[in-house]
Parts: structure tokens; C-alpha cells; sequence
């Protein structure tokens, strides 16, 4: 299975079940589905979803007690990208070719919807009735995780960053999600120790090498395929792989990541090949 038919397949069945979900809820204000849907519609990859859905079939070979975690996921990743859009975060007017949040729905409803968004998600991941992968999904979404790491971003803006410490804001930024959609999806599979452990690593790595090529693409990227302007990262003054070790050394990091991530993988099969390629594909994306 090529790594385009795995993220398909797994964003296909999560959309099913996020659209399920939607439909469950009867009283919801129209104008805010509305801005719900708009968003979590969009489209995207569904990348942080896979992983979950990954994971479990790497372990165990069913995936289907990892999708309520993983259309969690979904939701909050959404609601993170609505509020960071916000004029008072990165002030963006497009978000995957379509006008972001706020420039179709205004701020209050923007916010709600991503308010929304975020509480629904812990009401759809408590379906897995395992409390252990619940904490851990609100450690990597909260205050010392991907919002902790907003913080560390917004305050760092107008100065240089060492490179450990662009690391560690990614790594609860952007990192702490993505190692947390592999590591649920492995722990409702019921992975042991040592596969856990790997896996861990893997999810790891791949943060450390998605946010890299993220950086790489604002500087690089068309906007007409990232669906989002290039060159906001300079625009704002961040601090940026590119911007500290320059591109050809920011190219070697996500290289090097991405073995690692490999690396990781090497207790396991062929059972592990789609990842191993999804490791890859993160760095060669054009979006």
C-alpha cells in the first residue's frame, strides 16, 4: 500500500466517523455547526488521525479501537489551527486555499467553534472508556504541551532562538500531538512495553521532522499548493530551522530525523512498512 492509499483510507474512514458524530448532536446553534463543519471539512491529510489509526494496525491489526482517539485528534488539531489563524495569534486570511475561520464566520464565532471543537473531542475520545490514553491526550494538547508551545512561540517572536531551544517549543508545539496520536493508537491496541517504546520513538522523530519540513515550506512552498501564504514565518520574525542553520542544514536535520525515525521501527515487520514510507513521505511533501 503506497502512502497516499494508506492516508486516504484512513482520513475516509475517520471522516465517516467525524460526520457520525456531528450528526449525533441534535441542539447545536446552526450558525456555529456551520463554522465547525467549515473547518473540519476543509480537508488536510488527516496525518495526526493515520498515525492513531497506524498504530493500533501495526499492533494488533484491527485499527477500529483507535478511531474514537483519532477522530478526537482530528478535532483538536482543527480547533489549534482556528485559533492560531486569529488576529491576535498569526493573523492569517487562508487556511488550505479556503478564507480562514474568522474572515467568513467573524472572531466570536471563530473561537466558539474551535471552543466547540475541543470539548467535543473529549467527549468523543472518552468513548475508548481507557482513562490512561484520555490524560495523555490532554498532557499533549494543554498547558505543557501543543498550547504551552503556542505560548513559547508567540513570546519568542522578534528574538533568536538557540537551536535546542526551537527543539523544545516544537517539540511541545507541534511534537507533543503527533507522538501522542502514535502513542494512543498503539496503547488501545494493546502494545506492550517494548513495541510501545518504538513506537514512542517513531512518533517522536517524526514531530521533530514534520516540523522541520513545515519550516521548509514557508520558505520554499507555493502558496497555490499549501493553501496557505509562504512567508509568514519571516513576516512575523520566528525563529525558524531554515532561519538558524539555513535550508541545506535544515534539509540534513529532517533528513536525519527521518532516519532516525526508520530506526525506530526495526523491532518490527513488514507490518511496519507503511510507516517507514510515511516517514519519507513527511520530508518530500510539497504541502
Amino acid at each position: 500500500m503506497s502512502v497516499h492509499e494508506f492516508l486516504a483510507g484512513k482520513a475516509a474512514k475517520c471522516e465517516r466517523a467525524l460526520r457520525a458524530y456531528l450528526d449525533s448532536w441534535a441542539d447545536v446553534p446552526p450558525t456555529l455547526r456551520e463554522a465547525i463543519e467549515y473547518s473540519l471539512f476543509a480537508g488536510g491529510k488527516r496525518f495526526r488521525p493515520a498515525l492513531a489509526l497506524g498504530a493500533a494496525d501495526i499492533v494488533s491489526g484491527d485499527d477500529a479501537v483507535a478511531l474514537p482517539v483519532a477522530c478526537a485528534l482530528e478535532m483538536i488539531h482543527t480547533y489549534s489551527l482556528i485559533h492560531d489563524d486569529l488576529p491576535a495569534m498569526d493573523d492569517d486570511d487562508l487556511r488550505r486555499g479556503k478564507p480562514t475561520s474568522h474572515r467568513v464566520y467573524g472572531e466570536a464565532i471563530a473561537i466558539l467553534a474551535g471552543d466547540g471543537l475541543l470539548t467535543m473531542a473529549f467527549d468523543m475520545a472518552a468513548q475508548c472508556n481507557v482513562p490512561a490514553v484520555i490524560r495523555e491526550l490532554a498532557q499533549a494538547a494543554g498547558v505543557a504541551g501543543m498550547v504551552g508551545g503556542q505560548v513559547i512561540d508567540l513570546e519568542s517572536e522578534h528574538r533568536t532562538l538557540a537551536l535546542d531551544e526551537l527543539r523544545r517549543l516544537h517539540a511541545a508545539k507541534t511534537g507533543a500531538l503527533i507522538r501522542v496520536s502514535v502513542r494512543a493508537g498503539a496503547l488501545l491496541a494493546g502494545a506492550a512495553p517494548e513495541p510501545l517504546d518504538a513506537l514512542t520513538r517513531f512518533g517522536e522523530h517524526i514531530g521533530l521532522a514534520f516540523q522541520i519540513a513545515d519550516d521548509i515550506l514557508d520558505v520554499v512552498g507555493a502558496e497555490e499548493v499549501l493553501g496557505k501564504p509562504v512567508g509568514s514565518d519571516a513576516a512575523n520574525d520566528k525563529s525558524t530551522y531554515p532561519a538558524l542553520v539555513g535550508l541545506d542544514r535544515a534539509r540534513e536535520l529532517a533528513a536525519e530525523a527521518v532516519a532516525a525515525a526508520v530506526d525506530a521501527l526495526a523491532p518490527f515487520g513488514p507490518e511496519a512498512d507503511t510507516f517507514r514510507a510515511l516517514a519519507r513521505f513527511i520530508v518530500e511533501r510539497d504541502k
